[in-house]
């Protein structure tokens, strides 16, 4: 039987945390977004986009991966990403097709991992296509926002193109990670352990 408080040790790590923080912040900046404090709102994505991008690594450079890591993760990554879409695509209505189309994608990739850990298998870590995809929606946001805050500048065509490249990117990551979740269907072998990312 596994010791409770060695379980609580093994997931009270800096990865771990960073990513409950990823969580934790998508409220202020859906709060601020909306409340048009779009230079707050963009700050604290940057910051969770940061956060985003050192918990894998310090995951994996000091052994700090855990089960309950490779989940919250991409969890903290879908809620961010749907909470900010929609936030976008409430002040540019052109833009809503789009996002529900990201929804569709996240809930999906979420469903996928959920098939993956009730047959005791690790979804897999994210791939640079993945990554490609979540920095370039970053940008394209952080874009977006800095645009309306600074300039006060609401380019329809500009917002419009970036989502469209931010789309692409993410059914792009969404076909590809369909054949890993097959790939690992097919996989007799359940994996204990996957790195964080």
């Amino acid at each position: 039987m596994v010791n409770f408080d060695e379980k609580l040790k093994e997931n009270l790590n800096i990865p771990n945390l960073l990513s409950v923080i990823r969580i934790l912040l998508i409220f202020p900046e859906v709060y601020y977004f909306i409340n048009d404090k779009y230079i707050i709102s963009a700050i604290l994505l940057s910051i969770s986009g940061i956060t985003d991008m050192f918990d894998g690594y310090i995951a994996r450079k000091y052994n700090k991966i855990t089960k309950l890591g490779s989940m919250i993760d991409p969890v903290a990554d879908k809620l961010t990403l749907i909470a900010i879409v929609f936030c976008i695509g409430s002040k540019f209505k052109i833009i809503m097709p789009l996002a529900i189309i990201l929804f569709i994608k996240e809930l999906i990739m979420l469903i996928a991992g959920v098939i993956l850990l009730n047959k005791h298998k690790t979804p897999s870590p994210s791939k640079w296509y993945g990554k490609l995809a979540t920095i370039v929606f970053y940008f394209s946001i952080i874009i977006i926002v800095a645009l309306k805050a600074i300039w006060n500048i609401e380019n329809v065509i500009l917002t419009l193109t970036l989502m469209l490249i931010t789309m692409i990117l993410m059914l792009f990551a969404l076909i590809k990670y369909f054949f890993v979740f097959i790939d690992i269907l097919k996989n007799d072998e359940e994996i204990e352990k996957t790195p964080q990312v």
